[in-house]
């Protein structure tokens, strides 16, 4: 485990080094709430959690403060703990989930963003809607009065070189350029969500203004 002092020098190094309009997202999958504030404190731009209760445990020192995004895969049972805590929702694959949470919005009175999240490697074991199924989503999203569509996440296949990632990214901002040039009513294509600590720097000469970076911020994480 690093020290506090080590992720705010590592949040700074990292800024500094982003382009103008490129924002920092701290993925703090299992981090304690002394180091995600650690992380806001320093002047990232979100934090994103894989999990519910995680952003529940440290949903008292985030609000108020930075946003904070939904950015794993969710059950829909928690969905009333996710609108109640998040902020926006980067992955919505399909339009079940996003009927699902267009009722609960209404149901809490909040109009919520959202990202689709899209499966630009074609991986079988991965969430995310096939890239072709883009536009219909969106459109599907775009008639819900409860849900703000404001842009796309990707992942992309894992490698351990980061230039294997371009061609998802490229698949994924070509996406995003499209349905922003289609000018559907009530989608604002805003926010291009894609790379992570290996590919983060490939993922924003492809277009990415969020990053979501974890590991060079928070150090390794221990074996479970």
């Amino acid at each position: 485990m690093i020290s506090i002092e080590q992720i705010i020098e590592n949040v700074h190094r990292i800024k500094a080094g982003l382009p103008p309009g490129v924002r920092l997202e701290a993925a703090a999958k299992t981090q304690s709430v002394e180091a995600v504030d650690a992380a806001i404190t320093a002047g990232v731009d979100f934090i994103g959690q894989n999990y519910v209760q995680e952003g529940a445990a440290v949903a008292e020192i985030v609000k108020g403060r930075i946003p904070m995004h939904f950015i794993g895969h969710l059950q829909k049972n928690k969905i009333n703990k996710a609108i109640a805590l998040f902020d926006a929702i980067e992955t919505i694959d399909s339009t079940d989930l996003a009927d699902a949470f267009n009722l609960r919005c209404g149901n809490a009175g909040k109009v919520l963003d959202v990202l689709i999240e899209i499966n630009s490697g074609r991986e079988a074991q991965k969430f995310g809607v096939m890239p072709e199924d883009a536009r219909s989503l969106t459109e599907h999203i775009a008639s819900h009065p409860n849900l703000r569509l404001t842009g796309l996440m990707t992942m992309g296949p894992f490698s351990s070189n980061p230039e294997e990632a371009r061609p998802y990214f490229k698949t994924t901002k070509k996406l995003f350029d499209d349905l922003a040039s289609a000018d559907i009513p009530g989608v604002e294509m805003r926010d291009l969500s894609m790379g992570m600590t290996s590919s983060y720097k490939v993922a924003i000469e492809e277009g990415a203004n969020i990053v979501r970076i974890g590991t060079l911020i928070f150090g390794t994480r221990p074996p479970k």
